[in-house]
Formats: C-alpha cells, sequence, structure tokens
C-alpha cells in the first residue's frame, strides 16, 4: 500500500524523475507549494528502516517530519488511520523503521486492507491481490491517503487525524 500511495503522489507531484539513493527510488515533489521527498525502499520490506534511517541522517530531518504509509490487516479494507505516535501493530516494515530510528514517535498513515480469511497465512495475504470489489475499495483508499498525506505535509498530523480517522 505504500508504495501505491506513493505512485499516486509521485503521479500527481512529482517535480523530477526518480533517482536511486539511500537503497530506495526517491522522488522530488511539490504539493501545492509543500516540497515532499517520496521514498521508495528498495530493500525487504520487513528491513525498510535501512533506507529510511538514510534519507533522515542525509536531509537532517527529524522524525516528525517523516511519515510512513503502511497497509494494515488489522483495519477493514479501504480505511485510513492516522497517528503521531505509537506501537508498530504488528507491521514488520514499521517495526524495523522503528526500531533503527529508535522511537516510536513516528508519524504514520495505515491504509486498511482487511483480514485474511480463515485458513490463509498473513504473509500470503498481505502478498496477495484483491478481488475486484476490494479493488475499487483501494483505488479509492490510495487517493484518499495522497490526499491524507498533503494535508499531514502542509497543515500537520493532528488535521490530518482529524480529517481522515
Amino acid at each position: 500500500m505504500g508504495y501505491a500511495v506513493a505512485a499516486e503522489l509521485v503521479r500527481r507531484f512529482a517535480v523530477d524523475r526518480p533517482r536511486s539513493r539511500f537503497r530506495g527510488e526517491v522522488v522530488e515533489a511539490d504539493a501545492f507549494g509543500e516540497k515532499l521527498l517520496v521514498l521508495c525502499p528498495e530493500t525487504y520490506m520487513n528491513l525498510s528502516g535501512a533506507s529510511v534511517v538514510e534519507a533522515r541522517d542525509f536531509y537532517k530531518l527529524p522524525e516528525q517530519h517523516v511519515l510512513v504509509v503502511c497497509d494494515d490487516l488489522h483495519l477493514p479494507t479501504g480505511k485510513l488511520r492516522c497517528r503521531a505516535a505509537g506501537s508498530s501493530g504488528g507491521q514488520k516494515g514499521l517495526a524495523d523503521i522503528m526500531r533503527r530510528l529508535g522511537t516510536e514517535q513516528i508519524p504514520r498513515l495505515r491504509v486498511g486492507i482487511g483480514s485474511p480469511p480463515p485458513g490463509w497465512d498473513a504473509t500470503d495475504y498481505v502478498l496477495g491481490r484483491f478481488t475486484a470489489d476490494e479493488q475499487i475499495e483501494i483505488e479509492g483508499a490510495i487517493e484518499r491517503a495522497a490526499e491524507a498525506v498533503i494535508v499531514w505535509a502542509r497543515e500537520g498530523i493532528e488535521q490530518c487525524m482529524n480529517r481522515y480517522n
């Protein structure tokens, strides 16, 4: 989900071409005058923190200026939840980012993908494809999540939570 939201932001706001940096793909974007750096780690997803730390250190960003966008199988399909801090909730990529940054004070935007059906392995479910009906919900969620990222960047985490939770 993080990559899908990043792709939507790039589609709407990219000001240059993707570059390989920080063990990932980076695109600079301008969203209504707000400069964004969109990073998609190219590490294993569960090791995303290495990429995030490199970018954060290079740009000397405080943690509150890093927004992690990820999937959440504990949320209904298409539901968004934004938080300023907290646990990883079992999301392994987010857990690695928090571990490497040394804090849970990382803003995050979770996009619900629903729970695995009975008998399904969570990993297989997360890596699987959505049904046609779910895909319609997910496409809307990706658009809303991209809008939520812009609200976070321009107005802060509180406004993002107020509008999208």
